[in-house]
């Protein structure tokens, strides 16, 4: 069985945290991760998902399923660079609130609220305006849609 249809078979399975439904939008599904946009305008805030069930850890992941995370981590990270000109990219797997295994990217700029602390109980979360949430996937989801078609 390749490693794409373990993947697909165990995402029919996957259950995404109510938290995360709660606290953000779904833009893609990569192989392996749900990309999620997280509902604070503060920060392009991105998280991603495994869809691989019961899992809090990336050690718990199998080998494949780590390297591909790190993968889809990495292409993420430089997306977002590349769209958004942060002054760096912050990742984070913390879990203390969210039991389900996700992974922050948060593009940082210095001129940002919290800068340089972390983002973490710094300020009250700012939802997204409809027309700022339009206007976001319109400078990223493109961009990201050629990438996928070519995995």
């Amino acid at each position: 069985m390749s490693k794409e249809i373990e993947i697909t078979k165990q995402s029919a399975t996957f259950t995404l945290h109510p938290q995360l439904v709660k606290d953000c939008f779904e833009l893609a599904d990569f192989p392996l991760c749900k990309l999620l946009l997280c509902n604070d305008s503060a920060y392009p805030w991105f998280i991603l998902v495994p869809k691989v069930d019961d899992v809090t850890d990336i050690y718990q992941l199998d080998w494949q399923q780590q390297q591909q995370l790190l993968n889809e981590s990495s292409m993420l990270s430089e997306l977002l660079m590349q769209v958004f000109g942060g002054d760096k990219m912050n990742v984070a797997a913390l879990g203390n609130v969210v039991e389900q295994l996700h992974v922050h990217h948060v593009v940082r700029f210095k001129a940002d609220v919290s800068w340089p602390k972390p983002i973490w109980g710094q300020q009250a979360l700012t939802p997204y305006l409809a027309e700022e949430l339009e206007r976001l996937k319109a400078k990223l989801l493109p961009k990201l849609s050629i990438i996928l078609a070519a995995l």
